[in-house]
């Protein structure tokens, strides 16, 4: 039987060698939603790398997917430099982030799937932007990336769910749903389900959007991962908020299915663009207040133990 492994973007690891684990960031993304907050400079992202790993740190998952400024030997080379561990995503965001006439809107699901599959077992396409042309790298992916709409599923939505769900068929990496403002959220897992994905291959991004500690319970008691990663966001909710609701969800639910990142990904967030409050914020201020409130054992089992055996895999070669 092939060992588990977790994937990233300079070479296959074991899950115990990963350290601190930073569930949801991203270093290289641009998207038209986000006009004019695009990482793109490799020397700034990477500075922005080390002063998480600085922080306390060891691996970041980075869920930048296809066509949105995807870079994965730009990740490798910051992963180099900055001591982090990165683990690179395949697959599709939501479908407002790509405009019309996007190659992504008109694939189909055995193209996304192939691709999907492609980037984990043989190495990332580099063709971000235009239709697949088999440019791949020696880079390759460790998770599977898609979301969904504020209580809708688009096609394009459902497409990728599909294709996603085949890649963990194929391969055995986990999938990481975005969910805007934490919607949709059981709908999602039953459409992964039914399509042959096990709950706990499933990471629902973005579940603190709507901090129901007893909508998070069901979801953890399900089996699914749930990702908190809206700390730093005072003018949505304060950090208090985030961490009862995923304390709460820790005594009601399963504590061994909560992760945590920091999400920060603009350049207006990044101090090394110029911007505040930094992606250090996750290790340097929420971390120690998760400690405080719900006890060393809950952290640790949240920012080391969970996320290993989330991303853990067996590749089928």
């Amino acid at each position: 039987m092939t060992a588990a492994i977790v994937r990233t973007v300079t070479g296959d690891l074991q899950p115990d060698e990963l350290g601190c684990i930073d569930y949801h960031e991203h270093l290289l993304m641009r998207s038209p939603l986000l006009a004019g907050d695009e990482l793109d400079d490799i020397t700034r992202s990477g500075d922005e790398a080390r002063s998480l790993n600085k922080a306390g740190i060891d691996t970041v998952v980075e869920l930048t997917p296809m066509g949105l400024g995807r870079d994965p030997e730009g990740l490798a080379a910051i992963a180099r430099d900055s001591g982090l561990d990165i683990v690179a995503a395949t697959g599709v965001h939501r479908e407002a982030h790509y405009p019309t006439g996007h190659w992504v809107r008109r694939a189909t699901e055995n193209v996304l799937a192939d691709r999907f599959t492609r980037d984990v077992l043989d190495g990332c396409d580099t063709a971000d932007d235009g239709d697949p042309t088999g440019r791949p790298c020696s880079v390759r992916a460790g998770v599977i990336k898609c979301g969904v709409g504020y209580w809708s599923i688009a096609p394009l939505e459902r497409t990728v769910l599909a294709a996603a769900a085949r890649t963990h068929r194929e391969t055995g990496v986990a999938i990481v749903c975005h969910l805007e403002m934490g919607t949709a959220a059981h709908e999602v897992v039953d459409l992964l389900v039914a399509d042959g994905v096990a709950p706990d291959r499933i990471a629902l991004a973005h579940a603190d959007r709507n901090p129901d500690p007893g909508l998070h319970a069901e979801l953890t008691n399900r089996g699914v991962y749930l990702g908190y990663d809206g700390m730093a966001r005072p003018k949505y909710w304060p950090d208090s908020l985030v961490l009862e609701c995923l304390i709460a969800t820790a005594r009601r639910g399963r504590a061994d299915r909560l992760l945590v990142g920091g999400d920060v990904g603009r350049r207006s967030s990044f101090r090394s663009y110029g911007g505040l409050p930094g992606m250090d914020y996750l290790p340097r201020v929420f971390a120690p207040r998760l400690a405080a409130d719900g006890g060393e054992d809950l952290l640790e089992r949240i920012l080391v133990a969970n996320p290993a055996a989330f991303l853990s895999f067996a590749p089928p070669r």
